[in-house]
Order: C-alpha cells, then structure tokens, then sequence
C-alpha cells in the first residue's frame, strides 16, 4: 500500500507568533494556504492574493496539466490517480475555512472522487457537472487540533482526481459558535444544538440580500456572495433598500459582529418591506426567501443584520421565521445606528428539500416594518473518514490494533448487557402489564412534565370517552416492533397495529422534539366532534408515561401521493406510476372536495384545515378519499372571516395571500386544493428541486401552461388520449381558479366540488345528460347534483355522517414532513 500513497509536507510561509495575548485577526492571517496546484510558478488573483507554486510538482503519482488560453489558477490542475493528500503545518488551532477549486478541461469532466479534510468525508464521489463553463468552488469550514490540516484526495474506482487550487486559513476565534438555537420543522428543538466549534460545515448559500453580486476580491474572507432576487417566494413583497453611504457601526463589544463575519458590502445593503403592494388593511405581511436544500440533513443558518431602514436606533423590532413555525424577535442591542449583528440557528430539514426563511413585522413595534441583509446557509458533515497513510509507522499500527481489541471487548460486554436486560423482561407479556411501564423511548428521558396537567396529563379530561390506555397500545404494536412501522411524519412515527378486540388500527406516536402539546390537543379536540364519509376517523388517544399517540381508522390503500408518483430521495428524482383511471381520479379528487367541504360549512364552528396535500389524502379499501392530518387545522365562529396566525403547512402547497398576511381563511385550504388537482392531473410534486426554476413549483409552472390553454401537454403520460377534451378543460379551469393569488377571487369548496362533478359527467356524457357545450360555459350552475343546494357555501348545512364499522379500520401513512 506504501507505494500507492503520495504524501506532501510543507511549511507555512510565516513564522508563528507566540504572545501571551492573542492579536486582532487580520486577513490574511498567519496560519494561511494559497496553492496554485498543478503550477510550478505563483500567481497574484485579484490584485491582492497571490497563489503560490504547487510544492508537489514533482511527484511520480500526480501529473501537472496546463489549459492554453486560461489564466490564473484555473490555467493548470493537479491530477492525481492514485490516493494522495497535502498535510499543511498548522500553528494555530481552530476553525480553518477551506476552499478547493475545480475548472475542469480537456478530459477532466471525467473525473470521480472522495475528499477527505480534518477527519471528515467532506466530498463523496464527487464530480464536477458535465459541460460546466465557470470555476466550482467548494467551500467547508473545519475544526482542526493538532499540527497537521490533512486533505487527502481518493479517486473512485477506475477514475482519477484533480484539482486547481487549494485556500486554507484560521478563521477568527468564536467565528463558529459552540452552540445555537435548534429549529426542527415543527417549531423549536427543546434545546439549543452544541458542538458547532467541533463540527465540519459545507457552505451551500451565501446571499448577499438586498444587494449585487460581492466577488471574493471585495470580502474580508475571499467569499462569493450572490444576489437573492431569484430566491424570493413573491417578489411584490420586498425592495431594495438604498445603499446606506456611512461605514457601518461595528461593535462586537456589545455582541455586535466584525467585518470579517460580513463584509461592509453585506451590511450596507437590505431588503425591507415594500409597503406599497395592495395588502389587507392592516398592511401587515412577511417577506420570504426559499433556498434548495438537502432533503435528509441538518444546517448551520447565518443571518445577518444591520438596521440601515430606521431613523433611530431599535425603532424597527420585528420577527424572523423558519419554516413558518418557528419565530423569534430581531432587535439590535448596541446603542450605536446601523451595527451590524448576527443571529445563529441550526435548523433540520423538513424533507422538502427548500428552507422558508421569513421576517415580518410586530405588532408592538413603533415602525411596521422588518429588513434583512445577508442569509448563509451550511450543511452539517456528520460523515467520518478513515485516512489511508504508510503503513510503517509503528505507533499508529499499536494504536489501530489497541483500538480493535478494545472495540471486540466493548461488543462483547454489549451483548451481555442485552442478553440479560432481555432474560430479565420475558417474564411478563405485554397483555398482563400491570405495574409500571417501561421507558418507551429507548436511552430518553426526556420528560414533557412542564406542561403537563396536574394528573400528569398532557390533556385534560375532555369527557370524551376516547381514552386508550397504553397497554393496549404496546398490544396492538408489539412494543412499537420497528417492523409494523408504516410510515413517519411531523408528528412521528406510525405504526399498523390491531387491538384486543380484533379491529386494525393506526398508531400515531409523537417523539420528543417533534409535534407539540396543542397540535395533539388540537386534533383530538377537533376529530371527536366530526364524523364523516371523507375524513379520517379518530378512534382514541394516550396520553401515559410522556407518550402522546393518536389512535386512528386504519387505511388500506396509503395516501394519494403514493399512487400517483414514486419519489427517490436520494437521487431526488419523481416518476409517474399511477394505475388510476381518469374516472378514478375525479371520484377520489369529488370525496377530498366532500370532507373539506363539509370542514368548511357542516359545523357550528368552521374548521380550516390549513395542511391540505395529496399526503394527508387518505384511500380505504375501496379508494374512497379521507382527509386526514388535523394537527395545524384552526376552528373559530361563522362569522369571523379569517384567522390571524402564523404560517404554518408544507412548502408548495401554501397560499400566497396567506404567507403575505398571516390571515387564514377557508380560500386558503381551496388554494392547497388546487395543488393537490394539478399533483393528481401531471402525476408530479408539488415542488422538484431537480427541476429547472422555472418548473419547479408545480402551481406556478401549472399555471402558465394554463394560461397557454395547453393543458394537455402535462398531464401524466400515462393519461395521454384517455381524457374527454371537455372534461380537462373543466378540470383545468377549477384548478386555476383554485390557485388565485387573490383568496377572493376563488371559488368556495362547494363550487369546487360542483365543478369535479361537471368534470366528471363530462369525461362520462353517455352516463349522464348529453353535455356538448364547452366548458367555459357556465352550463355548470344548471346540472342538478344530487345532495348539493345551490346555495352560498357558508350557508350549507350538511348532514352529519358516521362513518360504519365496516370501513372504520383501513392504512394511515404520513409522509416525513409536515
């Protein structure tokens, strides 16, 4: 192995310091790397930072390849075909920013690699994009301990490696925090995440917002900021504010941050509300950005702030928003104008593969406004990887054999421990638990004790005769057996189970850190009042031992979703592979259009969903639809026109008007609905980060294609030739209105469910009436549906429906994100 590994030591260019009081960090600093790889001679970028010779060139496992025409440090590459790496001599421990350059040319697209640095797998069988015309650079932001900075480059199987340039440097002290506030999809982690300093980040945003593009010449770091125009969720919302002309008013004394967090460029630049878009009369709305994200990921979320929009200092106080769900006050605490100010969070991904970041203004602020100046966003590496060294030395081979040895002790005692623990519980069967139970939550103790009610319940007593005690539960799922587990979502895992009495269930069970106290109030507050054909039936609750589960009708057929399209994750690709007819589609989109219907009008206190997809769109045995998923859903009086409260629904389906104002109303969920109509007639996601921008929100990419009157050249392949023209024209029409920016101009649920009908008679006229007329007619208004009174759909009463025992029990699955 020795002689298929290239290892290069060398120096730093400067002396170490040694003073008994640490300096103020200058860039460059002391510990710093510039590597013009492939190049046996320097080169100055920028005017400012020069390039230094590759000290490897004369190794016999990398050969230097030079590109006529280019310049700089894309004119030359280092291409290694065996397993190499450079070991940097550091003076300094702490955060080291890295940065590795790729341009490739001539053959080197073809090019496959891993890269490791720091003891982290930062790059996996990495290639640069095919046809790439710009540099790639890669950024990461790594703890280093020790003397060395290891970057080893591992080309994959039959390829090789290659690279133009390499930037290493210490970073200031505290630059990463050790610790920051946790934002988990549904709200705020229980406490804040630690061990950031110790952690590798991959930088994938830094946007500079409100302000041009900053090249690596004008930062104080040598970083690439981008404009954030094209990550705006609605463009109308925001403008530019303009450049402030002073220097801004640094001041870390006073937890302010430095210029080397954001250069000035950042700073001096914002975006505020623009005031002048026709909003509700309050004039109250949120600003949003969505970024493209890993699906399966955590993330280091850097925001970045300097009130350059108020006339006096902290006369703008105003919120900031993760996910719609998580929201915290922004207000500078120095007493100077225009400091600059930093505020950290680490946020997990929602599974969508976009983060929403809102701000938005506060009621009890003087200035009705909310800014933002810079946004970066970093994934977690949690991925280690082994260095490949010579295998001479002898005090690294005692230290792997030392480590063998003891990991095969550790396994041995491991086993024992759970041979006994499992002796030791055989003796009393789930059926005859009658003491106390066992910790559900393996290795958590966790406790929710806080805000329980003084019995020790996470509910109070509701009278409602639902209860379900927590033997029954570990009956019906064999302990939470991982194999009965059907499905994960916001609020945790589900579990397909079946009680003493024989009747299949689906087990619904929070974990910490997930779905609150009042979302498992509110869906079994709001579920044990209704029963009805088309939505999911509660069949109990428990609320023991720090568990909070929710007990369901059992769904045979799983969601909607998963039989229109089947979704890689990894690969973050979709494919259409519904069976479903045309007919069977409008019959299933006709019973979701039923029970949200009768949400909206059948009860003496409306209810709005507020997380309509085609996920929490049930099928029983039969395929009949059932809403399901009340965990968001809000209920208020007749009266009352909308609801003030904050965003919260999945990415993709929200309403627009909604995000704007934070007024829900019943248009809100027709809105959500009409998304679901354009998933279930194109067979796609409501939203595709693959996709190109312009396709990758299904509403919009919809809607332009119906505004084109050419519907027919999206729908799923698979319905291709076997839709009535007439009954897509309707179809399409009642998405469209659906999908209004402007709630007023939508139909209510009645009108959508009417014109499902309409859509249907048309894909079938031999069945019905004999319908010729175009559908942008409004022969609609004129058919005589069974059931349905013409009337205005706040006014409709409709009968309240019991589900029967035979259809009670059928499969819940929820997807992994809310």
């Amino acid at each position: 192995m020795a002689n298929l590994l290239s290892f290069f030591t060398f120096s730093l260019l400067f002396l170490p310091y040694s003073m008994s009081q640490s300096p103020k960090y200058t860039f460059p600093p002391q510990n710093c790397y510039f590597i013009n790889c492939g190049s046996p001679s320097s080169v100055v970028m920028g005017g400012t930072t020069t390039f230094s010779a590759d000290p490897i060139s004369n190794s016999r496992h990398s050969l230097s390849v030079n590109q006529p025409g280019s310049s700089g440090i894309y004119a030359t590459a280092r291409v290694f075909n065996q397993i190499s790496f450079y070991q940097l001599s550091i003076h300094e421990n702490g955060v080291y920013m890295v940065r590795l350059h790729f341009f490739p040319f001539s053959n080197l697209f073809d090019a496959k690699f891993d890269v490791l640095a720091s003891g982290f797998l930062i790059l996996s069988n990495y290639s640069v994009p095919k046809n790439v015309t710009f540099p790639v650079i890669k950024e990461f932001l790594l703890p280093v301990n020790g003397s060395y900075l290891n970057i080893q480059f591992r080309p994959s199987q039959e390829s090789f490696v290659f690279v133009n340039a390499i930037e290493a440097f210490v970073t200031p002290q505290k630059f990463i925090p050790d610790s920051a506030t946790h934002v988990i999809p549904q709200g705020s982690g229980n406490n804040g995440k630690k061990g950031l300093s110790l952690s590798s980040l991959s930088v994938i945003h830094r946007i500079n917002v409100g302000g041009p593009n900053i090249t690596a010449e004008n930062d104080t770091m040598r970083r690439n900021w981008v404009p954030d125009d094209d990550y705006l969720f609605i463009k109308q919302t925001a403008k530019n504010t303009p450049m402030y002309s002073k220097r801004p008013s640094y001041d870390p004394e006073e937890g302010g941050a430095t210029e080397y967090d954001a250069p000035d460029f950042v700073y001096k630049t914002a975006k505020e509300m623009n005031t002048d878009v026709e909003t509700q009369s309050n004039n109250l709305f949120n600003i949003t950005w969505h970024f493209g994200v890993n699906r399966n990921a955590s993330f280091f979320v850097r925001l970045h702030f300097c009130d350059i929009v108020s006339g006096r200092r902290n006369d703008t106080v105003f919120n900031v928003y993760i996910y719609g769900v998580f929201g915290q006050p922004i207000q500078q605490s120095s007493p100077k104008l225009a400091t600059p100010f930093c505020v950290d969070f680490v946020v997990d991904s929602d599974g969508s593969g976009l983060m929403n970041i809102a701000v938005g203004p506060r009621d009890d602020s003087s200035s009705k406004n909310a800014f933002l100046n810079g946004v970066e966003i970093m994934e977690l590496i949690n991925e280690r990887g082994e260095e490949k060294r010579n295998g001479h030395n002898k005090n690294l081979s005692l230290i792997i054999v030392g480590s063998v040895v003891g990991g095969v002790v550790l396994v041995f005692v491991f086993i024992v421990v759970i041979l006994v623990c499992l002796k030791s519980r055989k003796a009393k069967p789930v059926e005859s638990v009658d003491g106390p139970m066992v910790t559900v939550y393996a290795g958590s103790t966790q406790t929710r004790s806080t805000i329980r009610t003084p019995i020790g319940s996470t509910t109070p007593d509701m009278n409602l005769g639902l209860k379900i005690p927590l033997t029954e539960i570990l009956y019906a799922t064999k302990k939470f057996d991982p194999k009965f587990m059907i499905g994960e979502g916001g609020f945790g895992k589900v579990y397909k189970g079946a009680l003493h009495n024989g009747d299949k269930v689906a087990v619904k069970r929070s974990q910490p850190g997930q779905q609150g106290i009042l979302e498992f109030q509110t869906e079994i507050t709001l579920l044990s009042k209704i029963r009805h054909q088309h939505l999911v039936s509660l069949i109990g609750y428990c609320d023991e031992q720090d568990e909070m589960i929710l007990v369901y009708e059992f769904m045979e057929k799983g969601t909607l979703r998963e039989h229109l399209y089947s979704s890689n994750e990894d690969l973050g690709k979709s494919s259409s592979q519904s069976e479903f007819s045309w007919d069977q589609r409008l019959q299933i989109c006709i019973g979701a259009a039923k029970g949200l219907h009768y949400l909206h009008t059948g009860l003496s206190e409306p209810i709005i969903h507020r997380d309509i997809k085609s996920t929490n769109i049930l099928l029983d045995q039969h395929y009949v639809a059932k809403v399901a998923d009340f965990g968001l859903s809000k209920s208020g009086p007749i009266d009352e026109t909308h609801i003030v409260t904050d965003v919260k629904g999945s990415f993709g389906y929200l309403d627009p008007e909604y995000v704007n104002s934070m007024q829900l109303t019943q248009k809100s969920d027709v809105y959500s609905f009409g998304v679901v109509l354009l998933e279930v007639l194109c067979a796609r996601p409501a939203v595709d980060n693959q996709l190109p921008r312009n396709q990758m929100n299904l509403a919009e990419w919809g809607l332009s294609w119906l505004k084109e009157n050419q519907l027919e050249k999206i729908i799923d392949p698979l319905l291709a030739g076997k839709i009535n023209p007439n009954s897509l024209r309707k179809f399409g029409e009642t998405a469209e209105k659906c999908l209004q920016d402007d709630g007023i101009a939508r139909p209510n649920m009645m009108d959508v469910l009417w014109d499902l009908k309409y859509a249907l008679q048309l894909q079938n006229p031999a069945n019905s009436q004999d319908f010729h007329e175009d559908s942008a007619t409004d022969v609609s208004w004129q058919l005589a549906l069974p059931g349905i009174n013409r009337l205005p759909s706040i006014n409709v009463s409709t009968s309240f429906v019991s589900a029967s025992e035979s259809e009670v029990f059928s499969q819940l699955r929820i997807d992994k994100a809310r």
